[in-house]
Formats: structure tokens, sequence, C-alpha cells
């Protein structure tokens, strides 16, 4: 497969000179499909990958760890124009994406890298991990589990009616509510970004204590559909718990107390797995500790790089 790589809306010489990790947004072209990514920041290397999957990356920005580390933050394949498949809105298995943050990967030109998943980006994060673990120098798993299914599903189901009841008689619950409903039938790019930012109240702490906070949050989530299935419209379902008990790559778990979605259960379980894992629990947050606790989130992964740097 031919690779083709130029800075976003420079020429390719333009990109030559400054190098693929000079600030700012970058591409490379593999086989017709264009990976975006942009860089802030300075230090070790870590690439970032957003969830949903169709989340935009942009939710995902970590200024503090900026001042720390070079932050990559990618732009998963399906979420831009340029980086469709042809199946699309089929086709994006982890497998897939693996493959493209491998070529990034190689295209930086660093020995190593930190690879930092969020949501179903820790899911696609610990895929990696396992399958292509040889220029990884650690590997963070943020709001992420070893599973998807019924178990998954259910538990999930669990939280949610937990919030549902901690929260009764809110008048912006019934809308929370119907939003989660509504997942089963999103089928284009305005549904999934209207319930990724109708569920949204509860994928935090407390959104409505803070609520005039939250909300630009809130409004500046944009999202894609990409359907969960591979081109033979089969379903990407997940089962990592045995890969995981012989990971050997470094492992920082990142979760909030108050996730409902991937919450304490999983990282628990994740850390149980993974040998030496480390699992730091944000007790204020819900699915967004970066925003909710960023002095903490950023303290857990530099804590985590200089460490594992230093060999400790």
């Amino acid at each position: 497969m031919s690779v083709t790589a130029n800075t976003a809306g420079a020429s390719k010489s333009s990109d030559a000179a400054s190098g693929p990790l000079s600030p700012g947004p970058h591409a490379v072209t593999v086989g017709g499909i264009t990976q975006r990514y942009h860089v802030h920041g300075t230090g070790p290397v870590c690439l970032v990958h957003s969830g949903g999957p169709g989340i935009l990356w942009d939710y995902l920005r970590m200024p503090l760890l900026e001042q720390h580390l070079t932050m990559v933050y990618v732009e998963p394949i399906g979420t831009g124009a340029e980086s469709r498949l042809p199946s699309h809105p089929h086709g994006y298995t982890r497998e897939r994406y693996s493959r493209f943050l491998e070529l990034l990967i190689n295209r930086l030109g660093v020995p190593e890298v930190y690879l930092l998943g969020h949501s179903h980006g820790a899911f696609v994060a610990a895929y990696h991990a396992i399958h292509r673990a040889e220029r990884l120098a650690g590997v963070v798993l943020y709001e992420g589990a070893p599973l998807t299914g019924p178990e998954h599903g259910a538990e999930a189901g669990r939280m949610v009616e937990k919030f549902a009841a901690d929260h009764a008689g809110h008048p912006g619950l019934a809308d929370v509510l119907a939003a989660f409903g509504a997942m089963s039938n999103i089928s284009d790019d305005e549904e999934t970004t209207t319930v990724a930012r109708g569920v949204l109240p509860s994928y935090f702490a407390d959104y409505w204590g803070d609520q005039e906070r939250w909300t630009p949050f809130r409004d500046a989530v944009r999202a894609v559909f990409i359907s969960g299935l591979d081109e033979d419209l089969s379903p990407d379902l997940i089962d990592d718990r045995m890969a995981l008990k012989t990971l050997d790559v470094p492992a920082l778990i990142v979760v909030g107390r108050h996730d409902v979605i991937c919450g304490v259960r999983w990282s628990e379980e994740l850390h149980d797995l993974i040998p030496d894992s480390r699992l730091v629990i944000l007790e204020h947050s819900g699915h967004f500790g970066h925003v909710e606790e960023p002095e903490r989130f950023d303290q857990a992964v530099f804590r985590f790089v200089s460490e594992t740097e230093a060999g400790v």
C-alpha cells in the first residue's frame, strides 16, 4: 500500500521541512484514505485516540499535558470526509484503527511513543498494545473496559438507572433518558451528534451542578455516524480478558468514580488483568476527567510517563 504524507493545507516539501512533529495540523494519506493529526506541546510523544466511535477529536484537548508531552491528537479514520472508507459507515474495526496508528507511529520517526485512548479509543489502544506493542513505551486506558456486549451493556444500564434515581425530578432528566433511548436508531451524523450531546449530562459527575461551565463543552461536541459493524455487517465485539493477562507494555488505567458508561468496575478489572498496571480513580469525575479534574488527570499521566521513562 503506497503512502504519501503532507502537512494539511501545505505542500509535500513544506511538510518535509517542518517535520511530522511540528506544531499544528498534519495529514498522512494511505491508499486514498487521509489520516489527519494535530501536534501540540513538547516532550515525550503521546498519541491520543478519541472515543465514540465517531466523536471528533477536539473534545479531548489536554492543555496541561501539553506542557510536559508532545501530544499528537489523532483524527480517527471515518471522522473526516477524506478519511472515510469505501464501506462507510461500516468497516471501522479495531484492527483497521490499529493499522493506521502503526503507520502514523512509523511516520513520526521516534523510537517509542505513548498511546492514550479515551472511551472507545481505550478499546483501540488496548488492541494496539496487545497486537502491535513494539513501538509503545506505555499505554493509558482512559475510561475503558475489557469487553463489550451484553455484560457491558447490562452494567451501563444499571449505572444509567442509578443516575436517573439520583436525579429524579430534575427537569433535564427526561431528555437524557430519551437520548439513551434513541441510540439504537441512529443512522446519520446529525442524529449521532444530537444523541451524544443529549446523553452528556449523565457522563459528568455533576453536570447540572455547574451547568454554565459545562454547557459550552456539550455544545462543542461533534460526531459522525460509525455503525460499529465490519464491512460484512458483523459486529466488532470485544473480549480482551485473556489477552490482557499477558500484556507486557507499561499500563496506566484512569477512570472517573461517577462514569456511567465505562465505570470503575471495568477499570478495576483491567487493573486486575494487566500485570503491574497502575490504576487511578478520579473521585470527582465522570467520563471526562481531563476537564472535570484536569490537574489530577495531568498529574497521574505525567507521573506515569516520568516513572516509565526513568524505569521505575
